[in-house]
């Protein structure tokens, strides 16, 4: 069960309308969270480090208008590093996970079972989870790095991240443990990638296709402003070269914009022969495979489409649709484990999950030519 931080039941954080707390029962015993050695960090630490007074750290991370920018960071930079949080001793541990462009509000949004998951790892551990939307707006009032010192956060799973995002510039020299899911920081030892193998899977797409007798297979994305999209993208056409099938770039159409997509990609690829579609998202495949029915084509005798992602619905459609499944549930439990890698001060870079190829009706052999 959750509810709205802000409500402040009894039981629960007030988070100030910042996110959503999942309290965890722990018997009585406190949680805590160890600094360098085991210790718990303190102010008298950072002054040593930074080489200023314990006032002057306390002015700085309680964001007193008397301490310089520079200062500032430099103190807060230096809190991070050492472990420092506001916490009180044996105050709960609390980590995020920041969401945008993703919903997780019902059972077939995307990134419910991806919380899920997480909170099935995190919770047993000893820590409570708040999911906190994130926005530009938040993103441009604070750095990251502040933003979990001031909160009392030790770390934070990212979803649906893109790549204008300011935070994505933080996580180049920021020092609080983050795993980005779908993206990528390096070089930075306390941020680690997590995913699916996309060339694995959209090879084994590709290969299933080719299989089918399908001679010419065209793709459909999203416009490639994340780097999950640029990944998919560079992943299907080398899938074409591995399975000796032609890798022309006009085999591939992309837009921030559905109609265009459908108005002018669909036909493009369609004209050119194309048999066989994959496409960067079931959304978008549900939305092509209705657009082919509204154009006379009959799936999949005459066209064969992929999705990505197997969200919910996909066994619904009619016909069933053909996907790459991501296991959402598994996906979080590795969040988690990447995390917690990050905050035992194991550096672990990247956090891969094999894919699979779900066949259903939407996809068939290549018509006879």
């Amino acid at each position: 069960m959750f509810r709205n931080a802000s409500a402040g039941p009894a039981g629960l954080h007030s988070g100030g309308g910042k996110g959503i707390i999942f309290p965890v029962k722990r018997n009585g015993r406190a949680a805590r969270r160890p600094g360098k050695g085991g210790l718990m960090a303190t102010m008298e630490d950072i002054a040593r480090k930074v080489g200023v007074s314990k006032g002057t750290v306390s002015k700085a991370i309680n964001g007193a208008p008397d301490i310089s920018e520079t200062l500032r960071k430099t103190i807060v930079e230096a809190a991070v590093e050492l472990g420092y949080t506001r916490a009180r001793r044996g105050a709960v541990r609390e980590l995020g996970i920041f969401i945008e462009n993703m919903g997780y509000a019902t059972p077939e949004d995307f990134g419910t079972d991806i919380v899920t998951g997480f909170r099935q790892m995190a919770e047993p551990a000893g820590y409570d989870v708040r999911v906190i939307p994130l926005s530009d707006a938040l993103e441009k009032s604070i750095r990251y790095d502040e933003y979990m010192l001031q909160e009392g956060l030790l770390g934070a799973l990212f979803l649906g991240l893109s790549l204008s995002d300011r935070w994505m510039h933080d996580f180049h020299t920021s020092h609080t443990p983050a795993v980005l899911y779908d993206n990528i920081v390096q070089p930075n030892p306390t941020v680690a990638t997590l995913g699916m193998d996309n060339n694995e899977v959209i090879g084994q797409a590709v290969a299933a296709l080719r299989a089918m007798g399908h001679r010419k297979v065209g793709y459909l994305s999203s416009a490639l402003g994340s780097h999950i999209y640029q990944v998919r993208y560079k992943s299907f056409f080398n899938a074409l070269r591995q399975n000796g099938l032609p890798d022309d770039p006009a085999l591939a159409g992309t837009s921030f914009f559905s109609s265009e997509t459908l108005d002018d990609h669909l036909p493009r690829l369609l004209k050119q022969g194309v048999t066989a579609i994959l496409c960067s998202s079931d959304l978008l495949a549900h939305t092509v495979m209705i657009r082919c029915q509204e154009m006379g084509l009959r799936i999949p005798d005459e066209v064969s489409i992929v999705g990505f992602d197997d969200l919910p619905f996909c066994a619904h459609t009619s016909p069933a649709l053909s996907t790459i499944r991501q296991d959402r549930l598994q996906l979080g439990k590795s969040g988690y484990y990447a995390l917690s890698s990050l905050l035992e001060g194991v550096p672990i870079s990247s956090l891969l999950l094999h894919g699979k190829l779900v066949l259903r009706g939407s996809t068939g052999p290549a018509p006879a030519p």
